[in-house]
């Protein structure tokens, strides 16, 4: 425990945590834990750059360059399901009808320009 989480250390800092298992050794521990942050912890390689361009931007704006790579991928995975929604609403919305020459918009495009 840091020191500057200074109620908490305070607190237990007396305590003697050498024998204690961690948590992926107690399943029951390990389910709430999963249950209550919602976070995967995982093990990945990413470029030096992106990392780097990440702990940049965590520095400027004093937060956290895991919790910004997070969130950039939470926003990617968000763009991705909403083309899966546009895309299904209008492959609905078309139904069976056939879809338009592309001769006419050649035609039109040659004509405009």
């Amino acid at each position: 425990m840091k020191r500057s989480s200074s109620k908490l250390y305070e607190r237990f800092k007396d305590y003697d945590f050498s024998d204690a298992k961690p948590v992926a050794q107690r399943p029951h521990l390990a389910k709430l834990q999963a249950q209550a942050g919602k976070k995967a912890r995982i093990t990945m390689r990413v470029d030096t750059e992106v990392q780097a361009a990440f702990k940049a931007r965590a520095e400027m704006t004093g937060g956290n360059y895991q919790t910004l790579m997070n969130e950039a991928l939470k926003e990617s995975a968000q763009c991705l399901r909403l083309a899966d929604v546009v895309r299904d609403a209008v492959r609905e919305t078309l139904g069976n009808r056939p879809m338009r020459s592309r001769s006419r918009v050649k035609k039109y495009t040659s004509a405009t320009n």
